[in-house]
């Protein structure tokens, strides 16, 4: 299996060009949201000074382009406001895929917009492949037969990772029209979480939130106030009971997918991350390998990946989230809490 990871600014301690370098027979792929548009995450910097920010950006990328590794450029932020449906909306992304595709020569796209897939489509016929973002949640041939005429790809909805039965059915239909099937292994997300449309489109105007008097709070993220409120096993299980697949079970989903996107653009442990997935094992706390890593709510608990049962995969794999007909999550929580 090879790797698709997130691009952030290199630090004092490491770079995803280091990375790749490190890694480069198992990462094929870097995606990178430019500069700081708005995105699926929070925007690359906060500084003011954005020119200095896309020239280190465009010199690192140059440089993993090099290595022979692709490149994917992000417009998948959940909201563009009122600039949605506009032409200068339209025409400054044209104008930048143009700029980047000379620059950086950039593989792919991946969006939320079909209205920019459409238009990129056009533009670029075969020269940039454009992928709809995983957050579209398209977890149906329906779906997928919808945007069809203007994707080369789908991101399969996250719901969806933990059963393969219904994977082997997407992948039988995206092989039948020459378009390919995508899959994000390591989201934080709880499995159908009632908060993820309200906290991506707060991610895609954080610039411009940021600079607003807010009611204060004490959660990074909507769904934490939530886990917080409920008596701590019970939220473990939530948590246990998501989307996310472990590095051990990376093999089994070889027949489907021939690259596995790994959420890093904020994780502080990115290295960390990528080695657990290029290695098929982690040995540490299973709420540290995700994005968002749930750890800091739980300060004291650990999940044990080494302690996860060996009949977990044959569960894991068939999951269809009928937590209340299946308690498989909630009956393996003793065999792998470590307190601390």
């Amino acid at each position: 299996m090879k790797f698709s990871i997130g691009y952030k600014l290199p630090d004092e301690v490491d770079s995803v060009y280091s990375i790749c370098a490190d890694f480069k027979e198992s990462v094929s792929n870097v995606y990178f949201s430019f500069g700081n548009n708005p995105s699926g995450r929070s925007p690359l910097s906060h500084t003011e000074d954005e020119a200095y920010v896309k020239d280190l950006q465009t010199e690192e990328l140059r440089a993993i382009k090099d290595m022979g590794i692709s490149l994917t450029l992000l417009y998948n932020a959940n909201c563009y406001g009122e600039n949605a449906l506009s032409k200068s909306l339209v025409d400054g992304v044209l104008k930048e895929v143009y700029d980047l595709k000379h620059k950086l020569s950039i593989d792919r796209i991946t969006t939320t917009s079909p209205l920019l897939a459409q238009w990129i489509k056009k533009e670029f016929q075969k020269d940039i492949q454009v992928f709809a973002s995983v957050n579209m949640r398209i977890g149906t041939v329906a779906a997928m037969e919808q945007l069809s005429e203007d994707f080369d790809g789908f991101y399969v909805q996250k719901e969806v990772n933990r059963n393969l039965k219904e994977i082997e059915r997407l992948k039988s239909y995206t092989d039948s029209v020459g378009k390919k099937l995508c899959i994000l292994a390591n989201s934080g997300c709880l499995a159908h979480c009632a908060f993820q449309t309200f906290h991506d489109n707060l991610v895609a105007h954080e610039a411009g939130i940021i600079h607003r008097d807010n009611v204060p709070s004490d959660y990074a993220a909507p769904c934490w106030r939530f886990l917080d409120g409920l008596e701590e096993r019970k939220a473990l299980t939530k948590i246990l009971g998501s989307n996310w697949i472990r590095p051990e079970e990376v093999h089994l989903y070889e027949p489907y997918f021939d690259e596995m996107k790994l959420a890093t653009r904020l994780h502080q442990r990115m290295r960390m991350v990528v080695s657990a997935y290029v290695h098929g094992k982690y040995y540490g706390n299973l709420m540290d390998l995700t994005e968002p890593a749930y750890s800091a709510l739980f300060r004291g608990t650990v999940l044990d990946n080494t302690k996860i049962p060996d009949d977990y995969a044959a569960h894991m794999t068939r999951c269809d989230h009928n937590c209340a007909k299946c308690g498989y999550c909630e009956r393996i929580l003793d065999d792998i809490i470590t307190e601390f």
